[in-house]
C-alpha cells in the first residue's frame, strides 16, 4: 500500500479542505507529523483509515464533523491510493446533517462511497474510471485488495508504541489478545471449544450406553429373582470393565440357570396332570350314581305328592262338566250380564247429572228439562253479544292510562327545558371568562417559554465558566511551577557553564602532545600546561544541563498558551453566562420551570371550554325545540284525556248492569252456558235409564229359559259355573299335566338301571370332590410354576440379547469417548502426556511470535549495537498457568536472559519498536504479501537519548531501502532538526492547518 494523495474536508478539528501530498512528503523516505496537542495529528490516520474503510479506529463516529466547519460545507474525504499494483481513488461522505437547500431548518445527508481506478486508454491517455458507487462493494474490494481487516491495519500501518512497549512487558494472556486478534486466530479457539463440546458429547454418550447397560442388567437381576445365582460377578456402576464382556457372561450364566428350572418345572407340571385326570374321572363315577340314586328317590317322592291330588283333580274334572254345559247358554248369559251392566250404569249417569242441576231444576222430566236449556242457551246468547264490549272498556282504560303518561311526560319535558333554558345564561358567561384566562395564561407560557429558552443556555454557559476558571486556577498554578522550573533549570546551566568556561584551559591542557602544535598559540612546546581541578564539568554535562533548561522553557510556554485558552473559554463562556452563581440560575429556572407548568397547566383549559361551549350551544338549540315540543304534545294529550273519559263513563255502566254479580259479562255467559249443557245432559240420562230398564227386563227373560233348558235350575246357578275360555283351558292343562306327570315318574319308576342304582350305597360326592380339589391344586402349582419358569425364561432370553447389544454398543463409545478427550486435553494443554501446558490457538500464536521475534532482532541489534536480543519462551508458567506466549531479552554484555520489564525506558522503546515492525512484516505476509510501503510510528522518541535516536533513525531509513516510507509522529523537537519533511498541524480557534515543510528546524 502506497498513500499519495488526502484530501481532508471538514473533517475532525480541520474546518476548510486541505490536501496532503504523499508523494512529496515521500521524497526522503521518512517524514515527521509534528504540532500541538490536540491539534489534530491523529486525525490524518483517522481519515486515512474512515477513507480504506467507512469507519475511523475505534468508534469515533460521532467525531468526523468538523464543529468549526460552515453549515453549508459537506464533511468528505478522497484518498488517492496504490493496492496491490492498482491505483484507486477513493471518496467517502458521511452521514451528516446540513442545511435544507430551501426553507429553514437542517436534513439528513445520507452517506456516499465512490470507488475509482486509474487506467490508460487506447491512446495511453489516463483517466479515472469509476469502479463502484456501493459502500458494501466498494468496502469489499478495498479489504480484498489490502488483505487485512481495520483492526490489523491500524495495528500494523500506524505502530502505537505504548500499546507495543505494553506488549513487551504484558503477561502471555495480555500478548494473547493482541496476537489473536492480529493474527485472526479464533478458528484455533474453535476447534478446541469443538473438541472439548465433542468430548462432552461422547462423554454423555458413553454415559448413557452404561447406563442402559446397567439398567439392563437391574432388569435381568429382577427378572431372575433370588432363586437364581450365578457364579459370575454382577455388574457395578464402581468398576465400568464389569459392563462389557463380564456383563455378558454373567447374563449368559442367568439365562442357563434359567434354562435348567424351566425343564424341572415342566416335568413336575406333567406328573401333576396324570394325577389329575386320575381323580376326574373317579369323581365322575361318584358324581353319575349320585345323580341316578337322586333321580329315583325325586320320582319316588313325586308321583307319592301327585297321588295325594286324586281327589281334587277329581273336583276340576266336575266343575270343568258344569262350565261346558253353561258355555252352551253363555250368549244369553252374557246379553243379560251386559243389559244389568248398562241399567246400572245409565242409572248411575242420571243421578250423577241432576247432582249438578240448580235447585228448582232437580225433580223436571226430560220434557221440563229441555225447555228449561233452550231458555237458558237464549240468555247467554244476549250476553255473548256484548263481551266484546269489555275489550273496548280495556282498550280506552289503556289508551286513557298512556295519554295520562304522556300528559306527564310531556309536562316534565317542559319543565326541565324551562329550568335549563333560564340558568343557561350564567353558565355562559362563566365559561367565557374560563376561556378568557385560558388564552391569557397561553401567551404567558410563551413568553415564559422563551424566557427558559435563554436561561438554559445560560446555565450551559455557566457550567463552561466554572468548569474552565477551574482549570484557569490548575493552569496558573502550572505556569507558577514550570516558571519556577525554567529559572532552576536556567541557573543550573548557567552555573555549569561559567565552571566549564573557568576550566575550559584545563579542558585544553588535556589535549596537547609534545611536538604537537597548541591549537590556540601554535607552539610545539607545552612548558606549563593548566592542571584539571577536580568536580569540573563536561561538554556533556553542559549540553545536557542546555537540554533541561529547554525542555522547561517548552514546559513554561505550554503551560502559557494552555493558561490563555483557558482564559479565552473562561472569558467568553462568562460573557454568555454573565456573573450570576450557577446555584442562582439553576434556582431562577426551576421556580420559572414550576410557573410554566402551572401556567400550561391554566392554558391547557382552553380547548375544554371552546369544547363546553359548543356544547353547551348545541344543547341550547335541543332544549329550546324540547320545549317547544313539550308544549304543543302536552295541549294536544289534553284534549284526548277529556274525549276518552266520557266515552269509558258512559260504556262502563252499561256493562255494570249486563253482568251482574259477575266479574265479568263473559263470565255470565259462560255460567248461563255450563247451565244449559247441564240441562241437556240431564235430559239425555234421563231418556238413556227408561231404555235400559226396558232392554234388562227382555233379556233376563231369555237367559233364565236358556238355562233350564241346560240343566241349571235358577239363572244364578248357570252364571256361577259359567268361566271364560282361558280359566276353562286353564283347568284343561292342569287336569292334562297333572295325568302326565304321574306316566312319567312311573316310567322312571320302572328303569332298571335307577332300581339298581337305588339299591346301592349312597355315593360319597364330597370325599371325591376333596381328592380331586386337591389334585387340581398340585396341577395347577405345577402349571404357575412351569409358566413362571417360562415367562422368566423369555424375559432373560429377551434381556440377555438387549444387553449384548447394549455391550456392543458401549464399546464404540468407550472408544470414541477416550479419543475425543485425549485430543480435547491436547489442545486445551491439560493432556498428562504433554511436555508443557500450551493451548491450540496459545501453540499457533507462539509460533507466530517467533517469527516476529526473528523479524524484530533485524532492527533490534542496529538499535542496540549488537546488545540486545529478543527470544521467545514456552516455559511453564507459575503456579500451573498456560505457558507458550512467555517473552525475555538477552544483554550480550552479561551473557544471561533477563524479563522485558526490567529494561529502561528508552531501551523499552526501541525494543517495541523492533517488535512492531518485526510484527508489520508477519502480519503483511499473513495478510497475502501485499507490501505495506507507508507506516506511521505514533511517540516514544522522547525517551531516547541522542546516540540511540540517531541509531533508531538509521534503521527507519534503512527501511526506506526497502522501497518503504515512514511517517514519524513525535514532538520531539530534535527529530524536527533530523528529518527535513515535515507535516506542522497548527490548531486555532477557527479550527486546525496544515502546512508542508521541506526544511529541518535550525
Amino acid at each position: 500500500m502506497r498513500l499519495h494523495h488526502l484530501r481532508l474536508q471538514a473533517f475532525g478539528p480541520f474546518a476548510a479542505t486541505h490536501t496532503i501530498d504523499f508523494d512529496a512528503l515521500s521524497a526522503d523516505g521518512l517524514f515527521l507529523l509534528h504540532g500541538d496537542t490536540g491539534a489534530g495529528k491523529s486525525t490524518i490516520f483517522a481519515a486515512i483509515c474512515f477513507a480504506l474503510y467507512g469507519k475511523p479506529p475505534g468508534d469515533r463516529d460521532l467525531l468526523l464533523r468538523s464543529h468549526h466547519a460552515p453549515a453549508d460545507l459537506l464533511t468528505e474525504i478522497t484518498l488517492e491510493v496504490t493496492l496491490a499494483g492498482r491505483r484507486l481513488r477513493i471518496h467517502r461522505t458521511p452521514a451528516q446533517m446540513r442545511p435544507k437547500r430551501s426553507g429553514e431548518g437542517e436534513t439528513s445527508h445520507k452517506p456516499e462511497t465512490r470507488l475509482s481506478e486509474w487506467a490508460a486508454d487506447t491512446h495511453g491517455q489516463g483517466h479515472w474510471e469509476a469502479s463502484s458507487k456501493s459502500h458494501q462493494e466498494a468496502s469489499a474490494e478495498i479489504t480484498d485488495l489490502l488483505g487485512m481487516s481495520r483492526d490489523q491495519f491500524c495495528q500494523v500501518v500506524l505502530l502505537p508504541q505504548n500499546e507495543f512497549t505494553r506488549f513487551l512487558h504484558a503477561d502471555a494472556h495480555g500478548r494473547r489478545e493482541l496476537l489473536g486478534k492480529l493474527f485472526r486466530t479464533g478458528r484455533f479457539s474453535f476447534i478446541e471449544r469443538w473438541l472439548n463440546d465433542h468430548s462432552r458429547t461422547t462423554e454423555k454418550n458413553r454415559d448413557a450406553a452404561r447406563a442402559d447397560v446397567l439398567r439392563l442388567a437391574e432388569r435381568i437381576h429382577q427378572a431372575a429373582g433370588n432363586d437364581l445365582s450365578s457364579e459370575h460377578t454382577a455388574p457395578t456402576p464402581e468398576d465400568p470393565h464389569t459392563l462389557t464382556a463380564p456383563a455378558r457372561a454373567w447374563a449368559q450364566d442367568l439365562l442357563h440357570v434359567s434354562h435348567t428350572h424351566h425343564d424341572q418345572t415342566l416335568q413336575a407340571a406333567a406328573t401333576a396332570k396324570e394325577n389329575l385326570t386320575r381323580q376326574q374321572t373317579l369323581e365322575a363315577a361318584a358324581r353319575e350314581l349320585h345323580q341316578q340314586q337322586a333321580t329315583y328317590a325325586s320320582a319316588r317322592q313325586r308321583l307319592d305328592l301327585l297321588q295325594e291330588q286324586t281327589p281334587h283333580q277329581d273336583t276340576l274334572v266336575q266343575r270343568r262338566d258344569r262350565a261346558r254345559r253353561a258355555q252352551r247358554a253363555a250368549p244369553q248369559l252374557h246379553a243379560a250380564d251386559t243389559a244389568a251392566d248398562d241399567h246400572a250404569r245409565t242409572q248411575r249417569a242420571e243421578r250423577s247429572a241432576r247432582e249438578h242441576l240448580l235447585p228448582e231444576h232437580t225433580d223436571l222430566d226430560a220434557g221440563q228439562l229441555e225447555t228449561a236449556e233452550q231458555r237458558t242457551r237464549a240468555e247467554a246468547a244476549v250476553l255473548t253479544a256484548l263481551i266484546p264490549e269489555e275489550d273496548t272498556v280495556r282498550r280506552l282504560t289503556a289508551e286513557l292510562e298512556r295519554v295520562d303518561t304522556d300528559r306527564q311526560d310531556f309536562a316534565t319535558q317542559q319543565r326541565t327545558s324551562q329550568d335549563w333554558l333560564e340558568a343557561e345564561p350564567d353558565r355562559r358567561r362563566a365559561l367565557e371568562v374560563r376561556r378568557d384566562a385560558a388564552r391569557q395564561a397561553e401567551q404567558e407560557g410563551r413568553r415564559h417559554h422563551d424566557t427558559l429558552n435563554s436561561l438554559g443556555a445560560r446555565i450551559e454557559a455557566a457550567k463552561r465558566r466554572d468548569t474552565h476558571l477551574g482549570h484557569v486556577a490548575e493552569a496558573e498554578q502550572h505556569l507558577a511551577d514550570a516558571q519556577e522550573a525554567t529559572t532552576r533549570t536556567g541557573r543550573t546551566y548557567l552555573t555549569i557553564r561559567r565552571q566549564r568556561t573557568d576550566g575550559m584551559a584545563a579542558e585544553l591542557a588535556a589535549t596537547l602532545t609534545d611536538g604537537t602544535p597548541c591549537p590556540v598559540c601554535g607552539s610545539c612546546t607545552h612548558p606549563a600546561p593548566a592542571a584539571p581541578q577536580d568536580g569540573l564539568p563536561t561538554r556533556q554535562d553542559e549540553q545536557d544541563a542546555e537540554a533541561v533548561h529547554e525542555q522547561a522553557k517548552a514546559a513554561q510556554a505550554a503551560a502559557a498558551a494552555a493558561l490563555h485558552d483557558f482564559r479565552e473559554q473562561a472569558a467568553t463562556a462568562t460573557g454568555e453566562a454573565g456573573e450570576t452563581s450557577l446555584t442562582d440560575l439553576h434556582t431562577q429556572h426551576s421556580a420559572l420551570d414550576a410557573e410554566l407548568a402551572a401556567t400550561l397547566d391554566r392554558a391547557a383549559d382552553q380547548g375544554a371550554v371552546e369544547e363546553e361551549l359548543r356544547t353547551l350551544d348545541t344543547e341550547h338549540t335541543a332544549r329550546t325545540e324540547q320545549h317547544n315540543t313539550a308544549t304543543a304534545g302536552l295541549s294536544a294529550r289534553n284534549a284526548d284525556y277529556d274525549t276518552l273519559t266520557q266515552q269509558l263513563t258512559e260504556l262502563t255502566g252499561k256493562l255494570t248492569t249486563a253482568r251482574g254479580t259477575h266479574p265479568t259479562v263473559a263470565a255470565r255467559a259462560d255460567e248461563l252456558t255450563r247451565t244449559a249443557n247441564r240441562l241437556k245432559e240431564a235430559a239425555e240420562a234421563s231418556r238413556s235409564l227408561a231404555v235400559a230398564v226396558q232392554t234388562l227386563t227382555h233379556r233376563s227373560d231369555q237367559a233364565t229359559a236358556a238355562a233350564k233348558a241346560h240343566g241349571f235350575d235358577t239363572l244364578a246357578l248357570a252364571q256361577q259355573a259359567l268361566l271364560s275360555d282361558e280359566d276353562l283351558q286353564a283347568i284343561e292343562e292342569e287336569i292334562t299335566q297333572w295325568r302326565e306327570d304321574c306316566a312319567v315318574h312311573t316310567a322312571v319308576l320302572e328303569d332298571p338301571t335307577l332300581q339298581q342304582a337305588a339299591t346301592q350305597p349312597p355315593a360319597d360326592l364330597d370325599t371325591a370332590a376333596a381328592a380331586r380339589a386337591a389334585t387340581d391344586d398340585q396341577h395347577a402349582a405345577a402349571a404357575a410354576a412351569a409358566s413362571a419358569a417360562h415367562t422368566r425364561n423369555q424375559a432373560l432370553t429377551a434381556l440377555t440379547a438387549e444387553l449384548d447389544t447394549a455391550v456392543q454398543r458401549l464399546g464404540p463409545l468407550e472408544a470414541a469417548h477416550t479419543t475425543a478427550r485425549h485430543l480435547a486435553e491436547l489442545v486445551t494443554g491439560n493432556s498428562p502426556s504433554a511436555r508443557i501446558r500450551m493451548q491450540l490457538e496459545a501453540y499457533v500464536l507462539a509460533a507466530r511470535l517467533e517469527e516476529v521475534v526473528t523479524a524484530a532482532n533485524t532492527r533490534l541489534h542496529i538499535m542496540s549495537e549488537g546488545r540486545y536480543t529478543l527470544s521467545h519462551s514456552d516455559h511453564q508458567a507459575a503456579r500451573g498457568a498456560r505457558s507458550g506466549l512467555g517473552l525475555q531479552i538477552t544483554d550480550s554484555w552479561t551473557g544471561r536472559p533477563r524479563k522485558t520489564d526490567t529494561l529502561s525506558g528508552g531501551e523499552s522503546f526501541f525494543a517495541s519498536l523492533s517488535l512492531a515492525l518485526g510484527l508489520a512484516d508477519v502480519v503483511t505476509h499473513e495478510a497475502g504479501g501485499n507490501p505495506l510501503d507507508t507506516l506511521f510510528i505514533d511517540e516514544g522518541f522522547g525517551t531516547l537519548d541522542e546516540d540511540t535516536l540517531l541509531k533508531v533513525l538509521d534503521v527507519l531509513d534503512s527501511l526506506h531501502a526497502h522501497d518503504r516510507t515512514v511517517g514519524v509522529i513525535s514532538h520531539v523537537p530534535e527529530l524536527r532538526r533530523r528529518i527535513a519533511q515535515r507535516l506542522h498541524v497548527r490548531k486555532s480557534p477557527t479550527g486546525s492547518t496544515l502546512t508542508h515543510l521541506t526544511e529541518a528546524a535550525g
